[in-house]
């Protein structure tokens, strides 16, 4: 990719050139001490507090010896954030407060970072020109549990299994109640993974997990009334709570970010949220676990890196992803639904998804566009807000409304009279995927939703289990925007995707907008895909499924067929569109020819 943009070489001087000068500090000088197991958390709050209030013209240097260090709730800070796509419990225990920082340099040079109970690891918010590096993330005691099935009684409806000795649990009143500090729950559902290949096993999808109606028959051995003749024994299944309360590491306000050779092995929720930040470079930023021999079988709670309504550029390359309970990147902006037109300029808007409100989402100045929610077709032209102001609270922080002034008339037709979203096309990015590998997780392996240029490329999708890549756009339930209208998708391995169904996945690339009122919609929400490049390794049929493009081309790819799995999908085509127009198939190569008129359906 051709970096031709000015902001991104002042944003690579800008670290190099932090990294090279100014003041460093050392964190054992303010007590810490690697490998002691006594609690980090009052010693790292104070030390980045003074270290935020002395003025740094020319930039800092924090180093934290190599070690292991370990992180309690007793004497974190406590913030009240409000994180997009989280449950919104505050306050949040933060292990590493970094805030309000310019010119800063925070390098762990190899340390552990190890938190207890329920914490938000890492905060980076109102910083500039920062770089945190070498250093992992994880929890001593992980809120998804893990089992493993000793023997699985089909007839009668009997799984035995054993529970992982790292996991914390009781028996109560017959139910599995796992717990650790400050929390507990009985896990309803979860993952079920091959035990010998960490993959998910085969048509599970999300399923029901024996934690009621259960025994103890011998120390961490449960007998538990669970039907499911998919769980072998040797099943490894990762017991899941509901909850994500917080990211590994939280961004919002930063610009001109690089997050250099972290690993996260854990978080409850995602393992990075940016939100409104500007420029974010992720160098071999990893979701993964702790290596080969690493016990346990999932990472994330959801996605492993999620940015919603940021701009500038998102670089991420060189990171390793598996074992989330999500994607590994999801790239997007928020609609605010039309509550009510005030006047012919002014509208109240309203963040309308419980775990996505709460933090600012525009400026004056910042350009926008309305979208109608039934057909997912932008009515009206582009406005400019002049004013914004919340309508729920003092300002913007836990703001569910906004009233919203513009520049010139609103369509007559946008009112609370129908479903209509707003969306901000200022904060929107450009984004840069690249030589990443993507493996044995949940759900889906990418999401792109943003209207700038994307990339993605180099990258190794391995058994992502559901669709590799989607792009979508939804006003209706996450309200999540927006359409895509220059991708690239090349030089890319996909290897047996599509083993589970999951939401959106109808083919290895699917490119899934939800759109209620299809039939209706005159115009197209999607433009500009180039699919190319690509190998294709599956064992079923659909390879791409498209919905409301105008103009794609998927050409120059290699689709081998393999026996790995029964095919089982419901779509056994190669390609299905449905209203797809400009769209151009040519120069692939496919294993056992390839017969059009079987293989492509295109539906108006």
């Amino acid at each position: 990719m051709k970096l031709k943009s000015s902001f991104l070489l002042t944003f690579m001087l800008a670290v190099l050139l932090t990294a090279c000068a100014g003041q460093s500090y050392n964190l054992a000088d303010y007590g810490l001490k690697p490998d002691s197991k006594e609690n980090a958390s009052p010693l790292i709050a104070k030390a980045l507090q003074e270290i935020a209030a002395t003025d740094h013209p020319d930039g800092v240097t924090i180093v934290l010896p190599k070690g292991r260090y370990d992180f309690y709730p007793e004497g974190a800070s406590l913030r009240e954030y409000f994180i997009s796509n989280h449950d919104q419990d505050n306050p949040k225990s933060v292990g590493l407060p970094f805030e309000n920082m310019k010119n800063v340099v925070f390098d762990g040079q190899g340390s552990e970072l190890i938190f207890h109970g329920r914490m938000l690891p890492v905060s980076l918010v109102g910083s500039e020109n920062c770089t945190l590096k070498n250093f992992s993330i994880d929890f001593e005691n992980p809120h998804i549990s893990q089992v493993k099935v000793l023997e699985n009684d089909t007839v009668n409806g009997l799984i035995t299994y054993e529970v992982a000795p790292w996991v914390q649990y009781e028996i109560r009143d017959s139910n599995f109640v796992a717990k650790g500090e400050g929390w507990e729950h009985i896990p309803a559902w979860g993952i079920a993974f091959e035990g010998d290949t960490k993959r998910l096993v085969y048509t599970t999808s999300d399923i029901g997990v024996g934690s009621r109606h259960v025994a103890e028959i011998a120390p961490r051995k449960i007998l538990a009334s669970w039907k499911n003749k998919k769980l072998i024994p040797g099943t490894v299944v990762v017991f899941r709570g509901y909850g994500r309360p917080t990211p590994g590491v939280f961004m919002y306000h930063d610009t001109n970010t690089a997050l250099e050779n972290i690993q996260v092995h854990y978080a409850e929720g995602m393992g990075l949220l940016a939100q409104m930040s500007e420029n974010i470079t992720l160098d071999r930023f990893s979701v993964c676990l702790r290596g080969k021999d690493d016990p346990r079988y999932f990472t994330t709670q959801a996605d492993a890196t999620h940015f919603s309504g940021c701009k500038g550029l998102i670089r991420s390359v060189g990171g390793l992803y598996e074992g989330m309970m999500d994607d590994a990147i999801n790239v997007h902006g928020t609609y605010l639904k039309v509550q009510q037109r005030v006047d012919d300029k002014t509208l109240l808007g309203e963040y309308m998804h419980g775990q996505s409100y709460g933090f600012e989402w525009g400026r004056p100045g910042d350009t926008v566009q309305f979208i109608d929610s039934k057909t997912m077709e932008i009515l009206g032209e582009q406005n400019t807000v002049t004013a914004i102001q919340a309508v729920d609270k003092p300002d913007d922080h836990g703001a569910k409304q906004f009233r919203i002034t513009f520049e010139k008339p609103v369509d007559p037709a946008i009112s609370e009279a129908g479903t209509y979203g707003i969306e901000n096309l200022e904060w929107t990015p450009t984004v840069y995927f690249a030589d990443n590998v993507i493996r044995n997780n949940r759900a889906r392996g990418s999401l792109f939703s943003t209207p700038k240029r994307t990339v993605v490329e180099n990258n190794v999708f391995d058994h992502t289990s559901g669709t590799a890549i989607l792009l979508c756009g939804d006003c209706n339930g996450w309200f999540e925007t927006g359409a895509c209208h220059d991708v690239l998708i090349r030089n890319n391995r996909f290897i047996n995707a599509l083993t589970n169904m999951f939401q959106f996945t109808n083919a290895v690339i699917s490119i899934y907008p939800e759109i209620p009122d299809l039939k209706d919609q005159k115009k197209y929400f999607h433009s500009g895909i180039v699919i190319e490049n690509n190998t294709f390794d599956t064992f079923d049929a659909p390879i791409l499924y498209a919905k409301s493009v105008d103009g794609l081309v998927f050409r120059n790819n290699v689709i081998r067929q393999n026996q790995d799995y029964p095919a089982f999908h419901w779509n056994n085509h190669r390609f299905f569109f449905q209203r797809v127009i400009n769209a151009e198939i040519k120069d692939n190569q496919f294993d056992g020819g390839f017969d059009e008129a079987r293989d492509i359906l295109n539906e108006e």
